[in-house]
This record gives C-alpha cells, structure tokens and sequence, in this order.
C-alpha cells in the first residue's frame, strides 16, 4: 500500500471508495466524509490511480475498505497504535503487521426527537455555542481533554468550527460537547468535562445545546462509546439516544518486526 500520507486532503470520491466508505451512517460510518469535508486525516491506497484496497484515518481511527491482498503488513507500519475497524477479512493482515492487536467491543446510539426536557444549567453557568476566540479555553481543559480536538485538528480548529457548545462559569470552560465525526446525514458526536465540574449536569446541557444545532443542520446525532464505559452510556441514555449497533473495532500496538505480528492480545 503506497501511503499518501498527507493532511488536509480529502478522501477520493466516487469508484471504490464510496463502496468501502459509504456515506449516511452513524458513528464511525461519517469518519470519511469528516475528512472529505473537513480537510482534516488522512488517506491511503495500495495504487491511488487504480486501488484495490484503501484506508482512511482521523484523530488516530482507521477505516479500511477493499481487497486485503493487496496490502502488506509492512505497509500498514505507519498506522501503528491506531484504532481499526475493518471487515473481518482484514483480521489476519492485521495480526501479521502489528506486535498485538486488542479487540475492544463499541456502541452506537442515535438521537430520538429532542431528547427530552432540556435541563437548566446550574446557577451561574452560561451554555454556549465556542467561537475562534475560545480556543484558549479550549487548551485550559488540559491534557487529558486534548483527544477531543484532534478529528478538527486543534483546539482554535474546534473553537472555529461552529460545531462546538461548551459550559462556562466565571469565564472558565468547564464542559464541552462538539461533532467529532462530520457526517452528510449524522454528526457523530463527543463530550468531555473538567474532573471537578462532573456531576452537575454541564455535559448534558451542552449535549442538548450541540444537539438542537445538529437538528437545525438537519441531520441526527450519533454517540459513540466502549461498552464498558457507563458513565458515557448513561449520559447517553439521558440525553435521548438509544442503542442501534455493536461493534468490535481493534486497538494495534506496534509495528510488528521480522515479519511476526499476533492476531488477538495474550
């Protein structure tokens, strides 16, 4: 597979690619028409001009599509420590081009009507939609929020994408929820909140705040989380989401070396 690794390049349209990467469907199922519109991941093919088998990554998620035999395992050592989901067929070329690859099983809910009463915000707690100029508050949220910023490409890409409400009390951002995954039909969405701000509510309000936006755009909301994630799935639940797919996506190590890779995690 030659990669053509480049950013702010969109994912081919038409011939195969529509095929692997169709459009209309939730969760990861918008990830390629994220990068078609956003300008935001990454693309490969084994041959660019006449593929047999193509990729497409965002925010460390790959997605692959076509004939597996026309890839070799070296030539997926760029994506190492990625997420994969991927045919089942792909399995074996996975094992062989990664040190460990670890099933990990997901949920995919979809946004009933308007979910319900919208809550208030506690006292004192402005909900709003984030600006370019919020993309300081953004960073503030630290190191472990950093993961939502990366299928936009930044926290000032985020702030400016118009996709984003967040949580703030005294001129700080405490929570946010944004359209991680940009879909011609879903907006797969996201939610993070500051430790010491869980528990009041703030990620649900924004939820509701992005969630009358992504209505407005006409489109429906999707949430995507571990199935062993509760706190996630019960947010979910609150919010007016219900359960409409399981899947098992794959998490890979390193590249594998002198050719050995292993399927599953010992």
């Amino acid at each position: 597979m030659t990669a053509q690794t480049r950013h702010a390049v969109s994912v081919p349209a038409g011939g195969p690619w529509e095929s692997w990467f169709p459009s209309g469907h939730p969760g990861l199922g918008s990830l390629a028409e994220h990068v078609r519109s956003t300008g935001t991941g990454h693309w490969w093919a084994d041959d660019p001009r006449a593929p047999r088998a193509g990729a497409v990554g965002c925010a460390g998620h790959v997605l692959l599509g076509g004939d597996p035999r026309a890839v070799r395992p070296e030539d997926l050592a760029p994506l190492a420590r990625s997420w994969f989901a991927a045919p089942d067929r792909f399995l074996p070329l996975l094992g062989a081009a990664f040190d460990r690859i670890v099933p990990w099983e997901r949920m995919v809910w979809v946004r009933d009507g308007d979910g319900g009463r919208t809550p208030a915000p506690p006292p004192g707690t402005r909900i709003r939609r984030l600006t370019a100029a919020d993309a300081d508050a953004v960073r503030s949220l630290g190191p472990d929020s950093t993961w939502i910023t990366e299928s936009w490409g930044g926290p000032h890409a985020l702030a400016a994408s118009g996709h984003c409400h967040g949580a703030f009390l005294d001129g700080g951002l405490l929570s946010l929820a944004c359209t991680y995954f940009l879909g011609s039909r879903y907006e797969d969405i996201a939610v993070v909140t500051v430790p010491e701000a869980r528990g009041r509510g703030l990620a649900r309000a924004c939820v509701h705040a992005l969630c009358a936006d992504v209505t407005a755009r006409g489109r429906t909301a999707s949430w995507t989380c571990s199935r062993d994630n509760h706190p996630s799935r019960a947010l979910a639940a609150a919010t007016g989401f219900r359960l409409v797919r399981q899947y098992v996506h794959y998490a890979a190590g390193r590249a594998a070396t002198c050719g050995t890779g292993r399927s599953t995690a010992p």
